[in-house]
């Protein structure tokens, strides 16, 4: 009996597979059918396109040809069924295996489509779909990629972290073991001494170099002038502002002496350091004049100034002067610290003026800066006329060497003392000009002519006049020691140092004084050799 076939799916390789329709009329019998009439044949997979035989067996591929029995045309696909193939993409992965003897169900027949067998019932593990990237998927990844990157960046960021601490803890070594080289290298470590160790200036054992500026403070408002002395002592590493009066009698080539403030008016640049070169047994290296203005602006490219003041300036409208309080740690601009470096109250001493002054030059290193060529530019800022002997460059390096001393306190401020008639205080020759100035036994550097000092005990001018020409025309070069407290009646010629002997000899000789006043002892005049004038001068 002619059975009819109804589609059901689809094998392995995408070949149709039918199932058997319950016939709907009486079919013609068949002798060579599979299955008895009553039964219609179960409909299996092929496994592989191959179907099976009557006998149950599977043949080999090629075996039979692909056609129903006794003639009968194969069963054409309906057009729906076709569509339908072709619309859907199946990928089955694999077949059921071959020892499966239960037959799919069939599904129930659709509407319109009276008698369809049922579709067999597959299992989902006969199937397995490729994954379809979706949204989710996407967003899972991306989200896995930003966790990756932002752990790296995470740890890239401790790893510097680590790099930037352990390059901070060699650089602070290397600061602290240099700091602490400095140190014991300058000897400030206690209980050790290195071997650029110096004491307090004028202490150290030998001969001590220093580099020595004249500073004039022109007062062009007021006028007069304030003359210092800044001293850089290069083998003691120590600084020095050493103040000196308008009083001061500075000898002059005639043999005579004139006081400071007139020297600097009178004889100029030039002849005022040779004279106080003679006087304190110096070598002024150069002279800076400064006047007001350019020490105003001085403060104000420095960015001011901060002082000490010991009293109240008040403010002057004639000269436009502004008022400066009184007080620790006040605050000058230009104008306020030239106002505070040349006040001088009524009846006051000038030496206070001088102090003030002082503590306005300190203030204003403090301020400079150690840098030479950043000295230098600020010196060439100022645009000022300079001495020949002292130009921007060398004045430049000099301040900062000064500044280096003044920021970190070694630096000392001293005003020399002077008597009524303008020489030297004893107290100002050996603490101030020996210690600080180094004006020694020695001579002024760069003279051949010894300095013969001279001070009259005699009461007598006319018998001091003849005892300076004669030393002059015997080639000396003379300190004014002025007048002595008493009078002696014997003449007196003194020296320091033992090679300074012969030379007080010859001075003798040049006086007509007896050998025997010759002697060695402490002098009160800087100078070589020191005559003492008694009674028993007899001028020539």
């Amino acid at each position: 009996m002619n059975e009819e076939q109804q589609l059901v799916g689809y094998d392995a390789y995408g070949r149709p597979v039918y199932a058997a329709v319950p016939p709907q009329h009486q079919q013609p019998y068949q002798p060579y059918e599979s299955y008895p009439p009553h039964y219609p044949a179960p409909a299996y997979e092929q496994p592989y396109g191959y179907a099976p035989s009557a006998s149950g067996t599977y043949p080999q591929p090629g075996a039979y040809p692909q056609q129903e029995p006794y003639g009968h045309q194969p069963y054409q696909q309906p057009q729906h069924a076709q569509q339908s193939q072709q619309a859907q993409q199946w990928i089955p992965q694999q077949a059921p295996a071959p020892e499966a003897a239960e037959p799919p169900a069939v599904p129930e027949p659709r509407r319109g489509e009276p008698g369809r067998a049922p579709t067999p019932d597959y299992r989902t593990e006969q199937f397995a779909f490729l994954d379809q990237p979706d949204e989710e998927s996407d967003d899972v990844i991306d989200w896995l990629k930003f966790t990756e990157s932002r752990s790296e960046r995470r740890e890239e960021a401790r790893r510097r972290g680590r790099n930037r601490v352990v390059a901070l803890i060699v650089v602070l070594a290397l600061f602290v073991v240099g700091g602490v080289g400095y140190l014991w290298y300058a000897g400030k470590l206690p209980g050790l001494e290195g071997p650029g160790a110096a004491g307090p200036a004028g202490t150290a054992d030998g001969p001590q170099q220093r580099e020595i500026i004249a500073v004039h403070l022109h007062h062009t408002k007021t006028g007069g002038t304030s003359t210092a002395l800044l001293v850089d002592n290069v083998t003691t590493r120590h600084g020095a502002t050493v103040l000196l009066p308008n009083s001061l009698a500075v000898p002059r080539d005639d043999g005579g002496s004139v006081p400071l403030g007139k020297s600097v008016d009178e004889d100029g640049l030039g002849g005022t350091r040779d004279g106080l070169d003679t006087l304190l047994g110096t070598h002024i290296g150069g002279t800076w004049r400064l006047d007001t203005p350019y020490l105003e602006n001085l403060v104000e490219l420095v960015g001011g100034i901060e002082v000490d003041t010991d009293a109240a300036v008040p403010a002057d409208d004639r000269n436009k002067a502004p008022a400066v309080g009184q007080g620790p740690k006040q605050s000058l601009n230009g104008a306020m610290a030239v106002a505070y470096a040349t006040y001088r109250a009524q009846n006051e001493p000038e030496a206070k003026q001088l102090e003030r002054f002082g503590k306005v030059l300190l203030a204003t290193l403090r301020k400079v800066s150690s840098d030479p060529g950043a000295a230098t530019v600020t010196v060439e800022t100022l645009a000022q006329i300079l001495d020949p002997s002292l130009n921007e460059q060398a004045l430049g390096t000099s301040l900062a060497k000064l500044a280096e001393h003044a920021k970190v306190g070694d630096y000392r401020t001293d005003v020399v003392t002077v008597k009524p008639d303008g020489t030297l205080t004893d107290e100002a020759g050996h603490k101030v000009v020996k210690e600080v100035l180094g004006g020694a036994v020695g001579g002024a550097p760069g003279t051949a002519a010894p300095r013969v000092g001279l001070r009259d005990a005699t009461g007598d001018d006319r018998t001091q006049t003849s005892a300076k020409a004669a030393l002059m025309n015997g080639g000396y070069s003379l300190v004014d020691g002025g007048r002595a407290a008493q009078t002696r009646a014997s003449s007196q010629i003194t020296y320091q140092d033992d090679a300074q002997r012969d030379r007080a000899v010859e001075v003798a000789k040049t006086l007509g004084l007896p050998e025997t006043a010759v002697k060695k002892a402490e002098s009160p005049v800087n100078a070589d050799v020191v005559v003492t004038l008694g009674k028993d001068y007899k001028a020539p």
